[in-house]
């Protein structure tokens, strides 16, 4: 598949790119991306629940009254989970969310989420660009350019940029990775993936 390559005022510069087909133009595996979207969401979990237990609860442990002879049921602290303030029993404790997944699996859902973004056309070229400083105005006009300014994007540069993922941070709808970083959950959660012709090199390069 060849897509053409756009410049940042949105038009096309006469170029274009071959998409390789080990990561475009495969047929999606929908258990792996499950499995890669998973574990993603899973892993962001803190895990730092956590509820009072008996032994925790501030209180007193007299008995409330006597065993015997009042016609109601025993009590024998205020501590106790019947009680509105007691402690609340088996309760979520912290614990750890995240579990290991396959390289291979990841790997392979990337390469079926672009695939499935590929085949809607969900994917466009931009050619490579820079930012002089942090410009959130400069950058959200490139993404009106491409017409994109209404929509979810992620845009996958070849390496790190701060004026790039600074001048991203405050507008809407946009996210900004490198294309090493790229994971399937970041692809599914957007509508529109931008790749710059660098950062496609680069994912392409990845794929020998």
């Amino acid at each position: 598949m060849k897509l053409d390559v756009l410049n940042i005022n949105g038009q096309k510069t006469g170029k274009s790119v071959e998409l390789n087909a080990d990561y475009f133009g495969i047929e999606p595996n929908e258990h792996a991306i499950y499995l890669a979207v998973k574990q993603y969401l899973a892993n962001q979990r803190q895990g730092t629940h956590k509820t009072l237990e008996k032994s925790e609860v501030s209180g007193s442990t007299r008995k409330l009254h006597k065993q015997k002879g009042t016609g109601g049921a025993r009590k024998g602290s205020i501590k106790n989970p019947a009680f509105y303030g007691g402690a609340r029993v088996f309760g979520p404790k912290p614990r750890d969310y995240s579990f290991k997944l396959n390289q291979k699996t990841k790997d392979l859902a990337k390469r079926s989420a672009l695939s499935a973004k590929a085949k809607t056309d969900a994917v466009c070229i931009l050619e490579d660009f820079n930012l002089s400083g942090f410009k959130t105005k400069e950058y959200g006009q490139i993404l009106k350019n491409l017409g994109l300014n209404k929509v979810k994007t992620l845009l996958v540069i070849p390496e790190h940029d701060t004026n790039i993922v600074v001048s991203s941070r405050n507008i809407p709808n946009t996210t900004v990775a490198r294309a090493s970083d790229l994971n399937a959950y970041q692809i599914l959660n957007s509508k529109k993936v931008i790749f710059t012709v660098s950062s496609l090199t680069k994912l392409n390069a990845s794929a020998e």
